[in-house]
């Protein structure tokens, strides 16, 4: 092999190699772009950069395959309905209200077209296309876990509650029906949730708080 020929298989490996380099960067510049805080915190949990691109392009391939579609506007105005329900019940039940929050937002990602299934799985396939406030969703989720366990008090329950409204008001909005107008609060209903809890009358917050434990 003359020495000629030596230097343009090395020319075409760094070439070669700078192009497969050029690609993996503009990859992971895409991802973190698409996931935002998603891509972090997958690649906290994998600890490996490879394994946690990967994962989210097996997200993306996943979501891809399935038959996520708007919702009609009836379902829009029924579940739309149904939500400023679960919001003024807050008040009077916030342990309630946070379970029926969960709920609708499952009756919402089934309508959408999303598998429901376990958590987990709900989240990875929502953070695709919403991957801000799935954050707002583990949130929620966790405090209503820690409530299960007595741990999450009313001021924890009403956060959850934002938490929860930030991911339903975007997937009610998200891709709607063009004559579908956006959802639009319900400011006097909101109120008693969008308030502090020191806001409440003390004997009204004394009784949430005993029974959020």
């Amino acid at each position: 092999m003359n020495q000629t020929l030596v230097i343009a298989l090395l020319i075409a490996m760094v070439v070669v190699l700078g192009g497969l380099l050029y690609f993996q960067r503009h990859r992971s510049e895409q991802l973190r772009s698409r996931f935002g805080p998603e891509y972090d915190r997958e690649l906290k949990d994998s600890g490996d950069k490879s394994k946690a691109e990967a994962k989210l392009l097996q997200r993306e391939k996943r979501v891809k395959s399935l038959s996520i579609r708007p919702l009609e506007t009836a379902d829009r105005a029924r579940f739309t309905r149904s939500w400023q329900n679960v919001q003024a019940e807050f008040v009077d039940d916030p342990e309630g209200s946070i379970g029926h929050a969960d709920d609708l937002l499952a009756e919402v990602m089934s309508a959408r077209g999303y598998p429901v299934s376990d958590f987990e799985q709900m989240s990875a396939d929502i953070s695709v296309d919403h991957p801000e406030v799935v954050q707002n969703y583990r949130a929620a989720h966790e405090i209503a876990l820690r409530h299960e366990r007595g741990k999450a008090n009313t001021e924890d329950l009403r956060q959850a509650m934002i938490h929860y409204r930030s991911l339903f008001e975007e997937l009610v909005n998200d891709a709607k029906a063009p004559d579908a107008p956006a959802i639009k609060p319900d400011k006097p209903r909101l109120k008693a949730v969008d308030s502090t809890i020191a806001e409440m009358p003390a004997k009204s917050r004394r009784k949430a708080d005993e029974r959020a434990g």
